[in-house]
């Protein structure tokens, strides 16, 4: 990711566990992060996260689910996490379309801090997200644009991205999105992620 202070490298592990029927979902997410920036360390641990997402209505072409994450105040470094314990709850609506070639994904989530370092900015964000992917064959191509307005900063903080994903195996994915920052209080200018998602 590319910012005005530097440039910042972030390899994450996500696992996802469904309970039950596959209604509720478990998520911990544990970022390592390098930086190129004028951080105290160059490579260390960053906000580690956790949430719950519930489906209370799943049909065969729509579905709504409902989402809560927390991220920790872990970061080893200042630079590498928000100095703040940040509650993010979601409600999220999805829908195929054309005999679930096309899917939609529209989310609406709010970021607040609840805890903290005092000498840290407050944390007060709400972000309306919408990805479209298109599945053909063993691939998909996605696009997406979230709009994030930031009410400490009162700012706008939108990023968008195309992402390029093949199924290799059953159960194993790839996928690569190149993305970009805009608005008045961007976080950064442009990014390029790459992942491998293995489903168990």
């Amino acid at each position: 990711m590319d910012t005005d202070n530097g440039s910042f490298n972030t390899t994450q592990v996500r696992v996802m566990l469904p309970i039950g029927n596959k209604a509720w979902n478990l998520r911990f997410d544990l970022p390592f992060i390098s930086a190129n920036t004028n951080s105290i360390n160059k490579t260390a641990i960053g906000d580690v996260g956790m949430g719950i997402s519930y489906i209370p209505y799943l049909q065969k072409n729509n579905g709504v689910a409902f989402r809560a994450r927390v991220y920790a105040n872990t970061a080893a470094d200042p630079n590498f996490g928000t100095g703040k314990w940040v509650f993010m709850p979601a409600v999220v609506y999805g829908k195929y379309f054309l005999k679930k070639k096309f899917l939609w994904l529209s989310t609406l989530e709010y970021q607040g801090s609840f805890a903290g370092a005092d000498e840290r900015s407050d944390i007060s964000v709400t972000v309306f997200d919408n990805v479209f992917l298109h599945f053909f064959g063993k691939n998909w191509i996605a696009s997406d644009v979230a709009f994030r307005y930031n009410t400490t900063l009162e700012a706008f903080q939108n990023n968008c991205y195309i992402e390029f994903g093949r199924k290799i195996t059953p159960a194993n994915l790839v996928y690569i999105h190149p993305s970009a920052g805009f608005g008045g209080g961007k976080t950064y200018n442009f990014g390029v992620e790459a992942g491998i998602l293995v489903l168990f």
